[in-house]
């Protein structure tokens, strides 16, 4: 049979999975997304790409600020979904929408899990200096990301990986993995096996205090720090450019030999001491207001010298 989808997710990250549920026939009754949002710098209100997708593929687009009203909840099973795919959604499913449509749940979760539940997992795994990371298909009951797994896919993190580039991996072998989810239920052969009881961590959201780079530490971890959160937020630091103090986002790094004094400029090439006999070297920044660039063309326009400090 066909089966009827409603679905519910907001970022990019969510896009490949609806565009493959779309492209495989499967009939979404209906697509749940967050609101517009005021963004950029006219503050406008700016669909989520979500919902950009889904009135471009003539979908049903639903954007409530909670699924909490009750009307919202009535509203739910009258789509007569089999199913739904959550994938970052956002918002939380009351008990009413969890249990509405008769096959349940799936959620797409960027993680091995019981390894990194919650809000931000691909950061919290980079930052973690995790080696591999994945996604995972799994039945959603109450408790945040607990339900029994039924499909996963596994992707090695690369010493200089980033957030984006792992997240931008991770939507698409996640979008793949959803479609062979839902051929399995069509069949009645998904079959779920519930999570270990042990390694279970959290990945909480990132806090604004978390991205100032902190020179002291060592350099595997300021490294794992600057490609956990590009590109964004975005790890920064702040320096001295033309006798004003500025905030600089750190965008790529990699890892070299040297020491000095945390913070101190060893080079010519941008290479920072670090709390440790390693040091970073940054190697793409971008300054307020500017597009990003590479470490070799920031210090053209600013030829900050060998025992400059940064803060």
């Amino acid at each position: 049979m066909t089966l009827r989808v409603v679905f519910l997710g907001t970022p990019d990250f969510s896009v490949p999975t609806l565009r493959e549920i779309v492209t495989a026939g499967h009939d979404v009754v209906g697509v749940y997304t967050q609101p517009p949002r005021p963004a950029g710098r006219g503050m406008d209100a700016r669909k989520s790409p979500v919902h950009l997708f889904a009135e471009d593929a003539g979908l049903r687009v639903l954007t409530p600020k909670s699924l909490r009203r009750a009307q919202i909840q009535e509203e739910f099973p009258t789509l007569r979904a089999h199913v739904a795919v959550v994938v970052a959604y956002g918002l939380i499913l009351p008990k009413p929408v969890l249990y509405a449509p008769p096959l349940g749940c799936l959620n797409l979760h960027a993680s091995l899990l019981p390894r990194w539940r919650g809000a931000a997992p691909i950061q919290r795994a980079i930052m973690a200096g995790d080696k591999e990371t994945g996604v995972m298909v799994m039945a959603m009951e109450e408790g945040l990301d607990t339900g029994p797994v039924a499909l996963a896919d596994r992707l090695a993190i690369g010493p200089d990986a980033t957030a984006g580039e792992v997240h931008d991996d991770l939507a698409l072998m996640g979008a793949a993995l959803m479609l062979r989810a839902l051929g399995l239920l069509e069949q009645g052969e998904l079959t779920f096996t519930p999570q270990p009881g042990t390694g279970v961590t959290y990945a909480a959201k990132i806090s604004k205090e978390e991205t100032r780079i902190n020179w002291a530490e060592p350099a595997a971890i300021v490294h794992n720090k600057i490609r956990a959160l590009s590109p964004f937020p975005g790890a920064w630091f702040e320096g001295l450019l033309g006798g004003k103090a500025e905030r600089i986002k750190v965008l790529r790094s990699v890892l070299v030999p040297g020491e000095g004094v945390p913070g101190q400029l060893l080079d010519s090439n941008l290479t920072v001491a670090c709390g440790s006999q390693t040091a970073v070297r940054l190697t793409q920044v971008q300054r307020s207001g500017k597009r990003p660039m590479g470490g070799a063309d920031f210090l053209r326009g600013f030829p900050l010298g060998k025992g400059t400090h940064f803060e």
